[in-house]
């Protein structure tokens, strides 16, 4: 390292292998959408999109400023998940070829006789009650045509990773009724990356993968943690039995202890709530996080590490200690940690 800095390390080889596994359970001919919104969960959409694009045949964002970076990039079909809004945004997406989900009436009224320019994505609302037209409405805009033949149907699944929840069967029904509405005709797409995993007969034309790809949430599948979140150790210090350490003196040593700290913080991307235990990696040994994270620090408990200097590095995810256990430990979801990676974290994609 060239200067102090927490550093995310993102592996393509790594996201690519998930991508492989994940494309092993398809049970059709679907097509697989590799989900990159959010500056691809937080892995630097451009260098992702520029080493993954051999490997995926779409691509998904939800803001239109990310569907014009990839396609200066990409020449593969890019989806604007979450729709447009404005006649700025029709006009950026028939311009730069991007399709569109369209969830609601207003939408379909926003593009009006725009719509032959345009690739749609039709979602219906199946149970999840976040977006998506109701079946009445998919009913009424099909028999006005307002729905091209070559678009997709889509919902989005809210139980899948729990296999055993019933509303998955409901959703699961409410699409095809759905899909009887179009007379069958459209192609379809309901899987995200849990109803994949656990109803992989739902394939259907398309598949919308993201946080799997990434190595996040799926404990039981061959997926490995696709990148590393690592800072340096910038001081050591002894404290004495019955010292206090860190804002709030939340943690008291019950004996001596040695203590490293580390250059990272809330404002790099490690929760403010992170609890005391929570494991980290220093050479490769296990160390665990003593008292509270400030905003550029975090204290660590070496007191049992045998080597351990300054400038040594302290891995808070990776491959070999998957972001899982750093989110199970935290009652967070992976989602949530790699999203909050800042922009003054030295990112690079190998």
């Amino acid at each position: 390292m060239t200067t102090h800095s927490a550093e995310l390390i993102v592996d393509s080889s790594k996201i690519i292998s998930n991508i492989s596994h994940l494309k092993s359970l398809l049970t059709s001919d679907s097509k697989f959408m590799f989900i990159v919104k959010s500056n691809a969960y937080g892995h630097n959409l451009k260098e992702v999109v520029n080493n993954l694009e051999n490997y995926v045949d779409a691509f998904g964002v939800v803001r239109m400023d990310e569907a014009i970076l990839v396609r200066e990039i990409s020449k593969k079909p890019i989806l604007l998940m979450q729709g447009i809004y404005t006649d700025h945004e029709i006009t950026a997406a028939s311009a730069n070829n991007i399709q569109i989900v369209i969830h609601n009436m207003n939408q379909f009224e926003l593009i009006d006789n725009k719509k032959s320019q345009l690739g749609l994505w039709i979602k219906v609302n199946t149970g999840m009650n976040r977006l998506g037209l109701s079946k009445q409405e998919l009913k009424y805009v099909y028999e006005k045509d307002f729905i091209k033949s070559d678009s997709v149907l889509m919902t989005h699944m809210a139980c899948a990773d729990n296999p055993n929840d019933p509303m998955n069967q409901i959703q699961i029904k409410n699409f095809e009724e759905a899909f009887d509405i179009t007379e069958r005709k459209l192609q379809r797409s309901i899987c995200n990356s849990a109803c994949l995993i656990n109803f992989p007969e739902l394939s259907y034309d398309w598949v919308r993968s993201g946080i799997a790809a990434y190595g996040g949430e799926f404990r039981d599948l061959k997926l490995e943690t696709a990148m590393t979140f690592r800072a340096p150790i910038i001081s050591l210090r002894t404290i004495k039995e019955g010292e206090r350490v860190g804002y709030g003196g939340r943690k008291k040593a019950e004996k001596d202890m040695k203590i490293a700290i580390v250059y990272a913080g809330y404002a790099d991307g490690i929760p403010q709530t992170t609890v005391d235990g929570t494991k980290v990696m220093i050479n490769d040994e296990y160390a665990k996080v003593f008292g509270r994270v400030s905003m550029d620090l975090v204290s660590i408990d070496v007191t049992n590490i045998k080597k351990v200097s300054e400038n040594d590095l302290v891995t808070f995810w990776s491959e070999h200690l998957p972001i899982n256990e750093f989110s199970d430990k935290n009652g967070l979801i992976s989602y949530e940690l790699m999203t909050r990676i800042s922009s003054r974290v030295n990112i690079k994609v190998i």
